[in-house]
């Protein structure tokens, strides 16, 4: 039995990054229904797209990833969210298991797979 593909919005300041994971993402069969750059946008596109996955980047030009996720918990019906950097989760400490997002990915190791894992 096919699993039904999530929606997914990209939040990412990089260009390159956010066209491939769209690329990998749709192959892999998701929807990608939106991207953003900055953190500040994205409450507002998760309330017009309501993507069922947000992949938020953690390092954003204005306010960061771990910010964006808090405020995407308060929202009525939060997508889930997974976290992705270029860094390693060791960089980023005791900050990552207190978040409001479902895990931690590096950048390098984005698939389906993964994602599942962290959001079945």
């Amino acid at each position: 039995m096919a699993s039904v593909p999530r929606s997914v919005l990209i939040v990412d300041d990089h260009a390159g990054f956010r066209s491939f994971a769209r690329q990998l993402l749709t192959a892999e069969g998701y929807l990608v229904v939106g991207e953003a750059e900055q953190g500040s946008s994205v409450v507002g596109a998760v309330r017009r797209l309501k993507p069922d996955l947000v992949l938020l980047d953690i390092r954003l030009p204005d306010i960061d990833g771990f910010e964006v996720a808090d405020r995407l918990a308060e929202e009525p019906d939060p997508p889930m969210v997974v976290l992705i950097s270029s860094r390693d989760a060791a960089d980023y400490g005791p900050r990552l298991p207190a978040l409001h997002a479902r895990g931690f990915l590096a950048k390098a190791d984005l698939s389906r797979a993964a994602i599942d894992a962290l959001c079945p």
